[in-house]
């Protein structure tokens, strides 16, 4: 075990010296720095879709700056959850549904990934509605149309793009976060607040501890869990030079420092984005008083009076940028899921005619998505039945993460470090206690 090869991933790595020797590389060399992100940015991108982006800003509109905690305590432990995903995907190439058949029956997976198929497709449905009331909220109308031409222009990059190029097409789409960032320097900040209430925990009433449980939903959900692990299985299949790490020693202590790096970056990049919205919406909503918050749209509605017609613009074309980068990994993370339960040929490197099955899914749920705009469903109402089943899908699929990447017979020598497996497990707890909060509530 001291074959620096086979070194442990851990939960701390050095980011300075990460930064530092990619930063440094020669040319000809391994990749620089932005080629080392990719699955773990985009996931944690993709974490601040429509419905997220609503959360945050009734958090901070509700309770300015008391709930900013939540994304500190929240940070390690989505940090540790991905890195398992990442892990059993790179080591094993192999997606997590293929991974779960192997220690659970199939019927029970399958049951469990169609429960996924049902939340992620009413989550599609309301980032569409949201990307919708946004594009209405600066152009004057077109709501629905511009729902629907959302969904198909997202439905024919995933079917019709390669991998390869789709994902540099979502890694630079992420670029569209920094809109909420440029939000908090737009607007007047109490820091000092801010430094409070993301040290001192508060909660007060029922409402609260709802917005809590909401947050640790949104921020740790078990889409981000399939979709990463199927993008590291991507990522070796389309790359000549790259192997599952059980078959390849020689390539682990390379890929693992790059996990390592991607995916504390990506889920900072979550964190940091949500963080902005909170404290963005908590120094002006809050401030002035406009605490009704339903949807995204409602928050950039309500900016404009308050923040100005750039914070608003701003604000509402960042729901729709971030819909573009969400509505995707939703709709894949679903056929990667469905797929591997029931072994079909997955992948988005693959042609239409060759992946029948998991193309199919990807469709089915987009249009499902646009349904549900165009139907009488409140998507609000809706919206909180997904989180309540993503909730409930979160914990089993976590306890079975788990004990995959601790199962040195899948595994082989590269199971989760102690320290790994404790954050891993704290995730997983964090999330039960939320689930019977949430079914309580």
């Amino acid at each position: 075990m001291n074959d620096p090869a086979r070194m442990p991933l851990s939960l701390s790595p050095d980011i300075g010296r990460l930064i530092k020797d990619r930063c440094m590389k020669p040319e000809g060399s391994k990749p620089g720095l932005i080629k080392q992100l990719g699955p773990g940015l985009i996931t944690g991108a993709a974490d601040d879709d429509p419905s997220g982006i609503a959360t945050y800003s009734q958090a901070g509109a509700q309770f300015g700056f008391g709930l900013l905690w939540t994304l500190v305590l929240t940070y390690p432990l989505m940090t540790a959850v991905q890195l398992v995903s990442a892990r059993i995907g790179r080591v094993t190439d192999a997606g997590l549904a293929s991974n779960m058949v192997k220690i659970m029956p199939r019927w029970i997976v399958t049951g469990l990934v169609m429960m996924l198929f049902v939340a992620n497709t009413i989550n599609i449905g309301a980032d569409l509605a949201a990307m919708g009331a946004a594009a209405q909220l600066v152009l004057g109308a077109g709501d629905h149309i511009f729902t629907a031409i959302f969904a198909i222009v997202s439905l024919l990059l995933q079917v019709f793009v390669p991998y390869h190029r789709y994902a540099g097409i979502l890694k630079w789409m992420t670029l569209v976060l920094l809109a909420y960032v440029a939000l908090v320097f737009m607007v007047k900040v109490d820091w000092a607040a801010v430094g409070w209430g993301m040290v001192w925990p508060t909660v007060a009433g029922t409402t609260a501890i709802t917005t809590v449980v909401a947050i640790f939903g949104t921020t740790i959900s078990p889409y981000l869990f399939f979709w990463q692990s199927s993008q590291e299985v991507e990522e070796v299949d389309r790359d000549d030079a790259k192997h599952a790490l059980n078959d390849a020693p020689g390539e682990a202590r390379g890929e693992f420092s790059r996990i390592n790096f991607d995916t504390f970056s990506g889920m900072a990049v979550s964190n940091l984005v949500a963080l902005a919205i909170m404290i963005g919406t908590a120094a002006t909503l809050h401030a002035a008083g406009k605490t009704d918050i339903a949807t995204a749209a409602d928050a950039a509605s309500a900016l404009k009076p308050v923040a100005g017609q750039f914070a608003f613009l701003l604000f509402s074309l960042g729901i729709i940028g971030t819909g573009l980068l969400a509505i995707p990994v939703l709709a894949g993370s679903t056929a990667y899921a469905i797929g591997e339960a029931r072994g079909w040929k997955i992948g988005l490197e693959n042609k239409l005619f060759e992946a029948r099955g998991f193309y199919s899914v990807i469709a089915v749920s987009t249009l499902l998505g646009i349904g549900i705009d165009w139907s009488p469903i409140d998507p609000i109402k809706a919206l909180f039945w997904s989180a309540v089943i993503n909730g409930v899908v979160a914990v089993p699929i976590m306890a079975v993460m788990m004990i995959v990447v601790s199962r040195r017979s899948i595994m082989g020598d590269y199971t989760a470090t102690l320290r790994l497996r404790f954050f891993g497990w704290a995730a997983t707890a964090v999330m039960g206690a939320a689930a019977v909060a949430m079914v309580v509530m």
